[in-house]
C-alpha cells in the first residue's frame, strides 16, 4: 500500500510541473505575438516611420491629369451605351442615372488620376456635367431610332450643328439639367485622392519646406 505521504510529494510535483509548462507556454504565446487561435494581435505596436519629403514627392508626382481625362471618357461612351441599352429594353428613362455615372466618373478620376489639388474635381465635374448631357441625348437618339427605321449610330451621325440645338431642346428638360448639376457635384465630390495620416503629414512638411524663405 503506497504511503499517504510518498502520494502527496507526487501530486505537489505534478502540480509544479504543470504551472511550469503553462507558464512557458504563455511565454511562447506571448512572444509570437498570437492569440489563442494562433491569430497575430490586432494591437501589436508598430515602428512608425517619420513622413519625408521624399514620400510627398512621391504622392506629387504621381497625379496624372491625362488619365483622369481617359478613365472619365472610358466612363461616358460605356456608362452612356448601358444606360441605352437599359432604356430601350424596359422602355423608361430614369434621369436619375446620370447622378451614378458622376458617382462613377469621379471615383474613375481618383482611381487613375491620384489627384490632390483642384484641378482633379474640376475634370470630374466638367466630365460628369458633359457626360450627363451626352448620355440623354444617346437614349433619345434610341428611343427615335426605331421610330425612324434605322438605328442610333445613324440618328446621331445625322444631327448637324443647325439641328443640335433643336435636337437638345427636345431632349433635355429641367429635371435632366437639375440631376447633371447634382452628378457633376458629386463627381468632384469624389474625384480627389484620400490620403491617411502619414501622406497627409508628408505633404504637409513638404508644404512646409516648400514655403520656407
Amino acid at each position: 500500500m503506497a504511503c499517504p505521504q510518498a502520494a502527496s510529494s507526487n501530486a505537489a510535483i505534478s502540480s509544479v510541473d504543470i504551472n511550469k509548462r503553462t507558464r512557458v507556454l504563455l511565454r511562447i504565446m506571448s512572444d509570437e505575438k498570437t492569440s489563442i487561435f494562433g491569430l497575430r494581435k490586432k494591437h501589436e505596436p508598430k515602428v512608425r516611420r517619420a513622413p519625408t519629403p521624399a514620400d510627398a514627392r512621391l504622392l506629387l508626382e504621381a497625379q496624372s491629369v491625362r488619365g483622369a481625362i481617359s478613365a472619365s471618357l472610358i466612363v461616358i461612351i460605356g456608362f452612356s451605351v448601358l444606360w441605352a441599352m437599359l432604356s430601350v429594353l424596359i422602355d423608361r428613362i430614369f434621369p436619375w442615372m446620370t447622378v451614378i455615372m458622376g458617382i462613377i466618373i469621379g471615383l474613375a478620376v481618383r482611381r487613375a488620376g491620384h489627384g490632390l489639388d483642384w484641378r482633379f474635381p474640376l475634370i470630374a465635374a466638367v466630365c460628369a456635367l458633359l457626360g450627363s448631357l451626352g448620355g440623354n441625348i444617346v437614349v433619345a437618339a434610341a428611343f427615335t431610332a426605331p421610330e425612324l427605321g434605322t438605328d442610333t449610330l445613324t440618328v446621331l451621325s445625322a444631327v448637324t450643328v443647325m439641328t443640335w440645338p433643336v435636337f437638345f431642346d427636345e431632349v433635355m428638360t429641367p429635371a435632366d439639367l437639375i440631376f447633371a448639376l447634382v452628378s457633376a457635384t458629386v463627381a468632384a465630390f469624389y474625384a480627389n485622392r484620400r490620403l491617411t495620416r502619414a501622406e497627409y503629414l508628408a505633404l504637409r512638411t513638404w508644404e512646409g519646406i516648400d514655403g520656407a524663405p
